[in-house]
């Protein structure tokens, strides 16, 4: 496979996943992006310059993530490896449960698109496969690429577009402190009871009602029963927060393995925003409250 373009530009959503009772399949994409312009050299070595989130802990070396995901890339698409020179530009949160590492995987495989001669050889389910891959799982990769509201499963992977009502206003509270993701699914139990399980699918399903159709139905539909409680232990902050809210019959999650908690909000019925300050009465403790509308383009590349 021949590379064309030397010079490339790549911008991602964050992304919430789960949404509640869609556990490791719902994926929302939302209007907060990292950007990252890759260069191709004839020199071997790989550097990186990073601004913003992560500047002063991410390696600057062909360890960081998106470099590493564009050489694997490479390799496994049997195209020449080059010498790199990346700058990312990051404004997604680190270890919060808006998705930095699918946002990262995603930016480094549209950028080996953009750089080929053909980019139709790399379409978006395999984008979508190879992300899952480097990634673990598709619940965030899926909106990363596609955008809007997705759900994925396995085996496949697999994902489609599912519709998002207009009127829905996506908050999220982004605390200080940050999640291992593997520390948060650490502390879940290996196995749930027959009845537990039932009601999960049954709120999983009502879930794409509420969120496509009936947005009144969203405090029931976002109900969750596998996860949540079980990741008290290791985000009690978050916990409480979604407590609180929920004592309000407000339609609040964690996002993705967390501590981030994602609030839907509904235009011209709850400002969700203006509960969540009130929850916290005025003092924020370090907490980032922000409206973040659905992104519904998903990842994108240029040649520059």
């Amino acid at each position: 496979m021949r590379l064309a373009h030397d010079r490339v530009w790549v911008r991602v959503p964050a992304s919430s996943a789960n949404l509640g009772p869609g556990y490791d399949s719902f994926g929302l994409a939302l209007a907060m992006y990292d950007e990252v312009e890759v260069a191709a050299t004839a020199d071997p070595d790989v550097r990186v310059e990073v601004v913003g989130e992560g500047a002063a802990t991410v390696p600057t070396d062909a360890n960081h993530l998106v470099a590493r995901t564009i050489l694997e890339t490479l390799d496994k698409l049997g195209a020449s490896r080059t010498g790199l020179r990346l700058r990312c530009t990051n404004t997604i949160p680190h270890g919060r449960g808006l998705g930095s590492s699918a946002s990262a995987v995603v930016s480094g495989i549209l950028a080996v698109r953009g750089m080929l001669a053909d980019p139709a050889m790399l379409d978006d389910a395999m984008v979508l496969d190879l992300a899952t891959r480097y990634e673990g799982h598709p619940d965030n990769v899926a909106p990363t690429v596609y955008g809007g509201l997705t759900v994925a499963w396995m085996p496949g992977p697999r994902a489609v577009s599912l519709p998002l009502h207009r009127d829905i206003v996506p908050v999220v509270a982004v605390p200080p402190t940050r999640l291992d993701t593997s520390t948060a699914r650490q502390v879940l139990p290996s196995e749930v009871p027959h009845c537990v399980a039932a009601a999960q699918a049954a709120r999983a399903a009502l879930l794409v009602e509420a969120l496509g159709r009936r947005p009144d139905l969203l405090f029931e539909a976002t109900a969750d029963l596998l996860h949540q409680e079980q990741r008290r232990a290791v985000m009690p902050d978050s916990l409480a927060l979604v407590d609180a809210l929920r004592r309000r019959n407000v339609p609040a999650v964690v996002s993705g393995a967390g501590p981030t908690v994602l609030v839907f909000g509904t235009r011209g019925t709850m400002d969700a925003r203006a509960v969540v300050h009130e929850v916290f009465g005025g003092v924020l403790g370090g907490w980032m409250i922000t409206e973040l509308p659905a992104d519904t383009t998903g990842g994108v590349v240029e040649q520059l």
